[in-house]
């Protein structure tokens, strides 16, 4: 990146600096190494961010960084090289999603995260929901290994069809229940059809796990199912992974015909969907049905996840799986992590079960769709030459195709400088992207006038560029 020079430059100065200090002592301020060094809020946060990691200096949320006690264990002069030797080429990229997931300087609009901020967030209910799930007697007792049965009940009577809560699974959440079904459904070094773009956590997810992620294309109405078709046949995948509604990042929803034709490709491939169905309750006009109350054979694995729609905390999902594909899920998630902590999911099923929860989604709905709106309409006048792939029906991010002259990277960079973050394209596509393109997320920011801000600092960042 750009700004990789002056990440490292600061950084030794302020080492050179903290060696003549003592422990305890607090370092300027993130407003003084601004003006004193001349660099971006970015920079001077990224930079404390190394040396908080190497140990010299400890972080104190609204109070500043200071001076780390003295390390004696061998701090630089240890030799960890020979890990280089016992490690291998074994490693996990989580550089398209640890962007996403970093909070923001002081000062910076955030335009990017994958979550609502603490204004939507329905902390007071959550935390009475919390309250009267640890008076629950068996609350701190080990769940059932599949799941509180209550909360399993409710996730299957979420959806229509035939599902019973036999077929739910509780897992950690959306991220957790991709790593489960890709281990569980494919073996490594096997093709994984997904959407291009796609969702940059299911591309890690599938990496870690040594799948081939290969690109099936998109249009606006979601992927195109002759090219499913195609890809099936060339391939000879046997796991195809979407997000049919409010796709992330393009906002798209697979009409019925579609998903109908997605299900017989799939079948004739003898092959599994795993469908993310992360956005289902971040729309107020409801969607097709979901694939997987379609699905007579098992084709079908879904995922439910309550995080996006309640707090990042509240890592809760729900597996739909079924015959001998429900057990390899089951059993996957058991050997990596047991079960789902009781308290979060009493606490969760507490929420859910309580007026509070409908209640939450009626009025975040709402306040989502006066920030999609403001945010096209500051794209719109703020950039007008870039182009809105289409003003989704609910979800929390959009995609946006920059001029072809113009420099993704470079754009990226230029917002952080003029303080606002948005997420780069490439992190969504799982070959070469066809072109310069942002996603631009209007759930981050405190209030829709700081999503115009944001935007207008963006323009200036690409006029810049």
């Amino acid at each position: 990146m750009n700004d990789d020079s002056s990440i490292v430059r600061l950084a030794a100065i302020l080492r050179d600096e903290i060696g003549r200090l003592r422990p305890g002592d607090r370092l300027p301020s993130s407003r003084e190494l601004v003006r004193l060094h001349n660099v971006s809020p970015v920079t001077v946060s990224r930079a404390i961010g190394r040396l908080a990691a190497e140990g010299r200096v400890i972080t104190k949320p609204g109070s500043g960084a200071y001076v780390a006690p003295a390390i004696t264990h061998g701090g630089d002069d240890t030799d960890m090289s020979w890990q280089t030797v016992a490690l291998g080429d074994r490693t996990v990229d989580d550089s398209g999603v640890s962007g996403l997931l970093a909070s923001p300087p002081e000062g910076v609009i955030p335009l990017t995260g994958g979550y609502l901020n603490t204004a939507l967030r329905p902390s007071g209910a959550l935390s009475a929901a919390a309250s009267r799930a640890l008076r629950r007697p068996d609350v701190w007792a080990m769940p059932p290994l599949a799941g509180v049965s209550e909360l399993r009940r409710w996730f299957a009577q979420e959806l229509s069809g035939d599902i019973a809560p036999s077929d739910i699974l509780v897992v950690s959440g959306g991220q957790a229940a991709l790593v489960h079904t890709f281990r569980a459904l494919a073996a490594p070094g096997t093709p994984l059809l997904v959407e291009t773009p796609t969702y940059p956590g299911a591309l890690a997810a599938a990496r870690a796990a040594g799948l081939r992620a290969t690109a099936v294309p998109m249009d606006r109405d979601g992927v195109k199912p002759e090219l499913l078709a195609e890809a099936f046949a060339i391939t000879g995948a046997r796991v195809f992974f979407c997000q049919p509604t409010l796709h992330n990042p393009t906002g798209a929803i697979l009409p019925l015909e579609r998903r109908e034709q997605v299900l017989a490709i799939a079948r004739a491939a003898g092959a599994f969907v795993i469908e993310d169905d992360y956005a289902r309750y971040l729309t107020s006009a409801p969607p097709p049905p979901p694939m997987v109350t379609l699905d007579a054979h098992g084709t079908v694995v879904h995922i439910n996840s309550l995080t996006k729609a309640l707090s990042p905390s509240v890592r809760v999902a729900g597996v739909v799986a079924r015959g001998p594909a429900a057990r390899r899920v089951r059993a996957n998630q058991l050997v990596e992590s047991f079960f789902v902590a009781r308290p979060l999911q009493e606490t969760a099923l507490e929420f859910v079960s309580s007026p509070s929860w409908r209640r939450h989604l009626t009025a975040l709905n709402t306040e989502l769709t006066l920030r999609r709106n403001t945010l096209a309409t500051a794209l719109t006048t703020h950039i007008p030459t870039a182009e809105i792939h289409l003003v989704p029906r609910g979800g929390l991010h959009m995609w946006v195709r920059l001029p072809d002259d113009q420099d993704e990277d470079a754009v990226v960079e230029a917002a952080k400088r003029a303080g606002a973050l948005v997420s780069p394209g490439r992190i969504y596509y799982p070959a070469e992207p066809p072109g310069p393109r942002i996603r631009v997320t209007h759930s981050a920011a405190v209030h829709p006038a700081e999503l115009v801000e944001g935007v207008r600092r963006l323009a200036t960042a690409l006029a810049a560029s």
